[in-house]
């Protein structure tokens, strides 16, 4: 897409870019009630204090999407090592899908990571999100079971991994 810009969120943004994720997880129906999740999505000015927060946005200047991206043994870690680069919370607006943006965000997290001298990008996944994992794999990242792992009983989220 030659009219979208990847960059850093910037701090007037963050109010609409946590809008942004919750839209696209309710959207996608991905969100567990009573896991306090929705309030983590919402909450991009912590990721952008804690972790590094990308957006995408189109040529008119709108929000797109957004990914936020954590290096081991940060915050936003969940499942990376030493080596790897991990990304979470990668949404697009609903008004958005279908454009190639969720791409576009993955393919900026692997630019980073082998800015940073990565060896291996590394995510997790709801079980369910199956639009997304097919993407991830389209674009080469392989399942990486030894570390599905469950953050609430019967939230279960699938690993994935791509060697840089």
């Amino acid at each position: 897409m030659s009219d979208l810009e990847i960059r850093p969120a910037r701090p007037e943004e963050l109010k609409a870019v946590g809008e942004l994720t919750l839209a696209a997880y309710s959207a996608e129906q991905s969100l567990v009630e009573g896991v306090g999740y929705a309030a983590e999505l919402a909450n991009a000015a912590k990721r952008a204090e804690q972790a590094e927060l990308l957006v995408a946005v189109d040529g008119d200047g709108a929000l797109a999407g957004t990914v936020t991206i954590a290096r081991p043994g940060t915050p936003f870690a969940e499942l990376s090592r030493e080596g790897e680069l991990e990304f979470r919370m990668l949404g697009v607006a609903p008004s958005a899908t279908g454009r190639g943006i969720g791409e576009a965000l993955t393919r900026a997290v692997i630019a980073r990571a082998r800015e940073l001298g990565a060896d291996r990008v590394v995510l997790c996944s709801l079980v369910t999100m199956t639009r997304a994992h097919r993407l991830y794999e389209r674009i080469g990242f392989v399942r990486l079971p030894e570390r599905d792992w469950e953050p609430h009983p019967g939230v279960s989220l699938v690993a994935y991994r791509l060697e840089l």
